[in-house]
């Protein structure tokens, strides 16, 4: 299926590993123009440096604090420069769970811990929106898509679940008011996803649980209705076509990319 990305300019936070270079790689490979935006300079211009050498569209790096407004406006500046707009964003850029997965209990749970959650994944995303509607919004077409979690619909990690909530009621709430204008603002809910960063993570689980990483891997995969853990390429599939002009009947809902939680019903 032709996605019809050729041509369009992305704007990927987040961009330097995981599901945010997933995407801004697959995107790239449909023919789109990828700002790269992450802190860390040297992964991110390495990670433009691999999706320049594919073929596909033109990969740009750009270091950027999505908590600082005037490095988001820099990074917007930055893609209107290089690639004359902006069609298309996707907020990636987050704080990844802990090492362990194991989530503060309410007595140990710092006000600080909450408050820079929603200071990266909740306002972060909301400044980068609020930069480049705009630009969207002046062409009569976007699309923005957030990059949430399944927390959002599970107890058990009272931060994850609050910030993940946080960035789909933002979603609706962009969407209802921008949906009208030709852009289109939609969030995907990830659950456990396989990335570089997988080995690491799954080996310190493991031995905080006293079990090993087979018999992690195992319980995590019984979670998952499709038996098995998707990867970051896979999220990345469902985020381009979210990206794409093919995508217009879905505007303000969350898409569950985690391969099917068990049990519970979302109608």
């Amino acid at each position: 299926m032709d996605l019809q990305l050729a041509g369009k300019r992305a704007v990927v936070t987040g961009a330097s590993r995981g599901i945010g270079f997933a995407v801004a790689q697959a995107l790239a490979a449909e023919g789109a123009d990828v700002v790269l935006a992450a802190r860390g300079r040297e992964a991110l211009e390495e990670a433009a440096g691999r999706i320049a050498g594919t073929g596909g569209g033109r990969a740009l790096a750009v270091v950027t604090d999505t908590t600082d407004d005037d490095s988001v406006r820099e990074l917007v500046r930055r893609a209107e420069e290089a690639f004359g707009g902006v069609d298309i964003l996707v907020n990636a850029a987050a704080t990844p769970a802990s090492a362990t997965g194991a989530p503060p209990a309410l007595a140990d749970l710092e006000d600080d811990g909450l408050r820079r959650e929603i200071e990266t994944k909740v306002l972060g995303y909301l400044r980068c929106a609020r930069a480049a509607a705009p630009l969207m919004v002046a062409q009569g077409w976007g699309r923005i898509v957030s990059v949430s979690g399944l927390n959002a619909r599970q107890a058990g990690n009272l931060v994850g679940s609050v910030r993940n909530v946080a960035v789909a009621a933002m979603t609706k709430n962009l969407a209802d008011e921008l949906g009208p204008r030709g852009v289109n603002v939609t969030v995907v809910h990830p659950g456990t996803t396989l990335t570089e960063a997988s080995p690491a993570k799954f080996a310190a689980m493991a031995a905080a649980a006293g079990i090993t990483e087979e018999e992690l891997v195992r319980r995590l995969e019984s979670t998952v209705s499709i038996g098995r853990l998707v990867t970051a390429a896979e999220v990345a599939s469902i985020v381009a076509f979210l990206c794409s002009p093919l995508s217009v009947a879905i505007n303000g809902d969350a898409i569950a990319v985690g391969g099917g939680a068990r049990g519970a019903i979302h109608y």
